[in-house]
């Protein structure tokens, strides 16, 4: 059975700790599904069209595509035909987090296994948010992503 990994989230921006994720699940899985969910309590600051491309860019050649969603997780994988999510841990607090989501996300559909993946040391102390606003106030952020915003 082909062994599918759906690793969602917002990734506003997709940082070099999402890409370490994913590079790593990519010994674990024959192919990765990147899920950026739409959150209508959050107005994204890089358009979704541009992220999806640099994602894209990011992983050419490689058995990884994209998507965009509005609808529970746990949903989208299964129409996508994914049985495991892929979840990136930073620290105890994402686990405590991310542990409780796993847990509804088995119950909504019963065979979705959630497998962790612990960041790699150099690259947790990376988050989006932080980059967001260093971006935001003219820092440039390029060693923090896998892609040039600047193109």
């Amino acid at each position: 059975m082909k062994k599918v990994g759906f690793f969602p989230g917002s990734f506003d921006p997709f940082t070099k700790g999402h890409e370490d994720i994913v590079v790593r699940a990519l010994t674990l899985f024959d192919e990765i599904i990147i899920g950026i969910g739409h959150n209508a309590n959050k107005a994204r600051y890089f358009p979704i069209e541009k992220m999806i491309a640099w994602i894209e860019l990011t992983f050419e050649n490689q058995p990884v595509s994209v998507v965009s969603y509005n609808d529970l997780t746990a949903n989208v994988a299964k129409d996508m035909g994914a049985n495991f999510l892929i979840r990136g841990l930073r620290n105890t607090t994402d686990f405590e987090y991310e542990n409780s989501i796993a847990q509804v996300n088995r119950y909504l559909v019963e065979n979705l296994e959630t497998v962790f993946l612990i960041t790699s040391p150099h690259l947790a102390p990376i988050s989006s948010t932080i980059i967001r606003d260093l971006h935001r106030y003219g820092t440039n952020v390029d060693e923090f992503l896998p892609y040039n915003i600047n193109t």
